[in-house]
């Protein structure tokens, strides 16, 4: 045999190995259905039937070196593409998750944490537009999650970097010129449990986010800047949750800060049922102070992979608008299959 095709040989074998090393793990597919019947009071409410699925493909598997990797490629309603990430874990240093714009990350993870037993106050399908804390999960970005050992226990902390957030990448390309006002971006989060605390059922939480904003017109005066702190607290069935939040948008004039503030509770009346209310006020301010708040009472009941869920509903002033159309009341009744 030639030196040439030992070369080639040896150069297959490598490849071969690599491909073996890479493909190594499993992967596996989930997903479920949510059928809702909707009933508004205020507005004509059309056809109440809707139905959304979701289809998730995640695989995991591990690298010679010890490095585990993780995939997420998920699907929404009608099998639409959302959101693609990749989790390494680096032993002795943590978790990098390299996402391609999933809502989750940074932040945005803590946009509302305040107890419920379905859905936000806001997200029965009332249509609210209230603005919540969001960082640079909308935007291609890498987040290290620090490994336990790392810090103290029961103490979770989560840095997120975004260098252009609003943009998105493919494969082998950039998200081309920029077009938006707004430049890198960074979040910081931190959890701690009643393990650090010292509080059984006690946790607390927070969060802060900056983002460059482009300043060279009159519109913009300061960047992007975003916070949030909450607490929960579970005693016996009840759970029990306040967080407040700001975004401080930069602009100049108009609207310029949203101030949120959100509580809640609920009670497990057995492992299968429960109840729940939810509150979320948010003030928009700039030219002018408009406050919009959302209002929810929710029961859910489990049975294997089944769940069914009822939630009335009430908004104030939503999407920041005094006009008598932005008060509304709906019931949402929603039955969900996981698989």
């Amino acid at each position: 045999m030639n030196k040439l095709t030992k070369l080639g040989v040896s150069a297959l074998c490598g490849s071969l190995a690599a491909i073996s090393t890479a493909n190594a793990g499993e992967m596996s597919v989930t997903g479920g259905v949510d059928m809702s019947w909707i009933s508004a009071d205020d507005e004509a409410t059309g056809n109440p039937l809707g139905m959304g699925s979701n289809l998730t493909f995640s695989g995991s598997g591990e690298l010679d070196n010890g490095w585990s990797v993780g995939l997420s490629v998920a699907h929404l309603n009608a099998n639409g593409y959302s959101s693609t990430n990749v989790t390494v874990g680096v032993p002795g240093l943590g978790d990098f998750r390299i996402s391609q714009g999933v809502s989750g990350s940074g932040i945005d993870r803590m946009d509302d944490m305040t107890p419920n037993v379905w859905e936000e106050a806001y997200g029965t399908g009332l249509g609210t537009g209230i603005d919540t804390v969001a960082g640079v999960s909308g935007s291609a970005n890498i987040e290290l999650s620090l490994e336990d050992g790392m810090l103290p226990s029961g103490l979770t902390a989560r840095i997120a970097y975004a260098p252009d957030n609003g943009g998105s990448s493919s494969d082998k390309g950039s998200s081309g010129a920029k077009t938006g006002v707004e430049g890198a971006g960074w979040d910081v989060t931190l959890e701690a449990s009643s393990d650090i605390i010292g509080v059984d059922g006690l946790s607390l939480y927070g969060g802060m986010s900056s983002v460059a904003v482009d300043q060279s017109s009159s519109t913009y005066s300061a960047d992007r800047s975003e916070k949030t702190i909450g607490a929960k607290y579970a005693v016996g069935g009840f759970t029990l949750g306040y967080q407040w939040s700001e975004e401080d948008n930069g602009r100049a004039a108009a609207t310029s800060q949203y101030e949120n503030d959100a509580y809640g509770i609920t009670f497990s009346v057995n492992d299968d049922l429960s109840i729940g209310y939810n509150h979320y006020e948010s003030l928009q301010t700039g030219s002018g102070s408009i406050t919009t708040e959302a209002d929810s009472i929710q029961i859910a009941y489990t049975m294997g992979g089944a769940s069914i869920r009822l939630a009335e509903a009430k908004v104030d002033n939503a999407k920041y608008s005094t006009a008598a159309t932005a008060d509304r009341d709906m019931t949402t009744l929603s039955v969900s299959l996981a698989f």
